[in-house]
């Protein structure tokens, strides 16, 4: 927590992204909750809930790649600014229109607004902070990521004392929009800066250059490994909150001990998120990542031998600091080896992936919960947690080898086109 205080008395644009990104973080957290009691209220479904929690992940999940290609192209800071303001008319039309299907269709002009604010953040965060500060910088996005979701429904839960659903999605747009003006006067750009707005004149179409930047993502064995590693963790992960209710009820818990549980994971990914921003060599940022990836599945195992409600929290607080340890050291190193020209759509090639992980997860969770009980399911997740990591250490030990028998021929050569650069990973 030092390093996070140095960070935001001595980075002033710092200081006010985090400030902004905080506010509306926190409205998200607690919007989540009156979106869910809007869309039921609406539709009087099961059905109304899978649909608005779902319409979020649809639109990076399909276009991704496109809005990271937007990111690349455009200035950063403008399409961090389109995202707020996309997201706080979407949360602003839920709260005003009484209507199911303009609910759905507002929900998933957030989920656009999010896609294309993501990938120009995390490919603009390094450019207002120094260099040694990254690490700093990326942990305390996640962490705040984290608090949203973790202390977001409690604030939730005391506002509804006061107003309706409506009002607090209405509060929830609002925080956008101060993010929105906070990010205008902020610089956060390509690393290129104006020769890079000048070269994009130049450039083929959006859609080119999406398709362009996952060919070349996919030539890349770091970043692959640990963006396919990190969106199959997601994948087991949102498998087993299908079927977290169940196991609270198996081990004879009620509500009350379903919140904990829920509540315990969240730290749990606070926690390793915390613990993953103190930066290191290339070669030890690996090995983090990949003691995350066993963490999870440790703590997933663990969990589904639990014979008792307090035995599952221990087990799934250690899986969530290894989700913490893998997602955030997934961004410390893309930022750190991926050429500031292709970051953006590197970054959407990864929203994507993740949207699919959780949407496929949600649909697995329900299918393999009518088959097996809740126990199984995170004995699967932790045998997929183990793959994961067995898969992605062998990879990673490959992409070194390969580097390192590459050196000579490399220092040899002239040097490579800037797109032919961005595909070297070390």
């Amino acid at each position: 927590m030092r390093g996070f205080g140095d960070l935001l008395r001595n980075e002033r644009y710092a200081r006010r992204f985090f400030g902004a990104y905080a506010q509306s973080a926190l409205g998200t957290g607690a919007a989540y909750v009156a979106l869910v009691l809007l869309a039921y209220e609406r539709l009087t479904s099961p059905w109304a809930i899978a649909l608005v929690l779902l319409a979020d992940f649809v639109p990076p999940m399909l276009l991704g790649p496109v809005f990271g290609a937007a990111a690349d192209r455009w200035p950063r800071r403008t399409c961090a600014i389109v995202g707020d303001l996309v997201r706080a008319g979407a949360f602003i039309g839920i709260a005003l229109i009484d209507d199911f299907a303009a609910t759905v269709a507002f929900a998933l002009l957030a989920g656009v607004g999010t896609g294309v604010f993501k990938p120009a953040v995390m490919a603009g965060l390094p450019t207002i902070v120094s260099r040694d500060k990254i690490a700093r910088a990326t942990g305390l996005y996640g962490a705040i990521t984290e608090i949203g979701y973790t202390a977001g429904p409690g604030i939730a839960g005391l506002l509804l004392l006061f107003m309706s659903p409506s009002t607090l999605l209405l509060v929830n747009g609002a925080t956008f929009a101060v993010s929105a003006a906070v990010i205008a006067a902020i610089p956060l750009r390509a690393a290129a800066g104006e020769e890079s707005e000048r070269a994009a004149e130049q450039r083929r179409s959006l859609l080119h250059e999406a398709r362009e930047g996952v060919a070349v993502t996919t030539r890349m064995p770091l970043v692959r490994t640990v963006i396919v590693a990190t969106s199959a963790i997601l994948l087991f992960g949102g498998m087993v909150n299908v079927a977290e209710l169940l196991l609270v009820r198996h081990l004879g818990g009620g509500h009350v001990a379903y919140s904990v549980l829920v509540t315990a994971s969240g730290l749990g990914i606070l926690m390793g998120t915390l613990a993953s921003s103190r930066g290191g060599p290339l070669r030890m940022l690996e090995g983090r990542f990949v003691a995350g990836l066993a963490l999870f599945a440790g703590g997933m195992i663990a969990t589904g031998f639990a014979p008792s409600v307090p035995i599952a929290l221990a087990g799934v607080v250690l899986a969530g600091v290894g989700n913490g340890f893998v997602i955030t050291h997934e961004r410390l190193l893309i930022q750190l080896t991926v050429d500031d020209a292709l970051m953006g759509r590197v970054f959407g090639i990864q929203g994507a992936l993740d949207g699919g992980a959780f949407g496929a997860a949600f649909l697995a969770g329900g299918a393999i919960l009518s088959l097996v009980g809740p126990a199984t399911v995170f004995f699967i997740a932790g045998g997929g947690g183990l793959l994961v990591w067995l898969g992605a250490r062998a990879a990673l030990v490959s992409s070194r080898r390969a580097g390192a028998a590459l050196e000579p021929e490399a220092a040899a050569a002239e040097s490579p086109a800037p797109m032919a650069a961005a595909s070297v990973d070390r």
